[in-house]
């Protein structure tokens, strides 16, 4: 039989982790990863950097969605661009990506300062089928956890993290051999709500105002302070005044 050509698209600690599990699984599960596109940013290097573990197995590295060719499987892991429907085409088999949230009721991005902002007691990770609108495909397998009571957003990011890992890993093969009953995301959004938010938004969730009740302000407060980012602030006499965690 011959092998499935898979073609991954990834960026980040997360796409790192599920490209290694990708490349160290292609023997067991008669495959070959033909190409990679991913993100070139200072921070992914290091431990995450894609490309040279692309460069360790000999698989190619694509500039551009331009450069894609035809392929099985299209494996998406936190890719920073949005696919159109002549790139998804190119999968003859299916073309599937890792949404590091629940769906239908985040899409897009700042998923885990929304679920802490909107008071949510759930959350989870999901893999969904791609189509050429943001997250909204078939899902395909998910995980779902509970919400530590006042968690802050870097702990809901490492909870996520590890169970998008280990939801990559469980599912890989059933995702190779096709074996998997897709939901419409429509059928779930009368009882799970369906909402999709936007990079941009990032900006107004972090400005506080101060005639908030507290519980409003703790809120957005654990919501937006993420080591390495810009931290939640309020504005006296036009100047910024941050907020940082008590040690």
């Amino acid at each position: 039989m011959d092998k499935k050509r898979v073609i991954f698209l990834g960026s980040k600690p997360i796409g790192y982790q599920c490209f290694k599990i990708l490349l160290s699984a292609q023997e067991a599960n008669n495959i070959e990863v033909i190409g990679l596109l991913t993100q070139q940013r200072a921070e992914f290097a290091g431990d995450s950097n894609l490309e040279v573990l692309a460069q360790e197995y000999n698989v190619p590295v694509f500039k551009s969605l331009k450069e894609l060719p035809e392929c099985d499987i299209l494996y998406s892991v936190q890719y920073h661009e949005i696919l159109k429907a002549e790139h998804i085409a190119k999968a003859k088999q299916i073309a599937v990506n890792l949404h590091m949230a629940p769906l239908p009721e985040y899409r897009g991005s700042n998923q885990f300062s929304f679920a802490i902002i909107d008071g949510k007691e759930e959350f989870g990770t999901t893999i969904h089928q791609m189509d050429a609108r943001i997250d909204h495909g078939d899902i395909l397998f998910q995980k779902r956890f509970e919400i530590p009571a006042k968690c802050w957003v870097n702990q809901l990011y490492d909870l996520t993290y590890n169970a998008s890992v280990r939801l990559f890993q469980q599912t890989l093969s059933h995702i190779i051999n096709g074996n998997f009953r897709p939901v419409p995301q429509a059928d779930l959004i009368s009882s799970k709500g369906t909402s999709i938010h936007y990079r941009h938004e990032i900006v107004d969730l972090k400005r506080i105002d101060l005639d908030w009740d507290a519980e409003r302000i703790n809120r957005h407060i654990r919501a937006t302070l993420m080591p390495g980012f810009e931290p939640p602030y309020c504005e006296v006499a036009k100047q910024k005044i941050y907020f940082t965690k008590a040690m």
